[in-house]
């Protein structure tokens, strides 16, 4: 498929991108050498090729969900720049 100054005009619109001069001429190669390469992957035999629904062969198996403390509230709260007792301040966000 050939690219024109057209169909990168509409892509840019899409995606909010302006091209001028030489980087328009730039991405019309890039766009085409896209567009080859895709051709060359329709040319590939796929018959009989079951279709893959995970990548891997097996179920993931999951770790188990074990609470856990690293760190105790103290060294939590040794950076915070503001607080009170065990609490982090924050700036009130809400008005009433």
């Amino acid at each position: 498929m050939k690219i024109d100054n057209s169909i990168v005009d509409k892509v840019a619109g899409l995606s909010k991108l302006e091209y001028k001069g030489e980087e328009k001429e730039a991405i019309k190669k890039d766009m085409e050498r896209i567009l080859d390469f895709m051709d060359l992957l329709n040319e590939v035999d796929t018959e009989g090729v079951e279709p893959l629904k995970y990548v891997t062969e097996g179920m993931l198996e999951l770790r188990k969900d074990v609470a856990h403390t690293d760190i105790t509230k103290a060294q939590a709260l040794e950076n915070a720049p503001s607080k009170d007792s065990d609490y982090f301040k924050v700036p009130k966000v809400l008005s009433k």
